[in-house]
């Protein structure tokens, strides 16, 4: 039985509550849980104490016998110092650009390196002299 960290919905309509449980991670985010450790109201404002509880003892405890948390609850527990901060560097490949755009940004940068001009002679013999001079 693999179990997760994560966060199942509560509240009304447009007005989300969020309870962080451990479930296995074959039952429904929000049917049956081992335990509830914790409340996420993204209602509130960033800096109200409510917003974010977190029994950290019990946190603690399932992060040791291996229950593996979701990203958003990894980010949370990153915020209280349970973990790890996880960092997201990568782009996503759907925003990436596609293959026609991708080859004529190629095509663009052939075209600018063949139209920028070469380098002077002068520039290339002067560290020749340079090396002559000091032997």
């Amino acid at each position: 039985m693999s179990l997760k960290i994560r966060l199942a919905r509560g509240g009304a309509k447009k007005r989300p509550f969020y309870s962080i449980v451990i479930a296995d991670s074959r039952s429904p985010r929000d049917g049956r849980f081992i335990e509830k450790i914790g409340t996420y109201n993204p209602m509130l404002p960033k800096e109200h104490a409510q917003r974010l509880t977190i029994n950290e003892e019990r946190a603690k405890h399932w992060l040791s016998v291996g229950a593996l948390p979701t990203d958003r609850v990894a980010l949370f527990f990153g915020g209280a110092g349970l973990g790890e901060k996880p960092t997201y560097n990568e782009t996503p490949k759907q925003s990436a650009p596609k293959a026609k755009a991708q080859e004529r940004l190629k095509a663009a940068a052939k075209a600018a390196e063949a139209a920028a001009p070469a380098p002077a002679p002068a520039e290339e013999a002067a560290p020749a002299e340079e090396a002559a001079a000091e032997a």
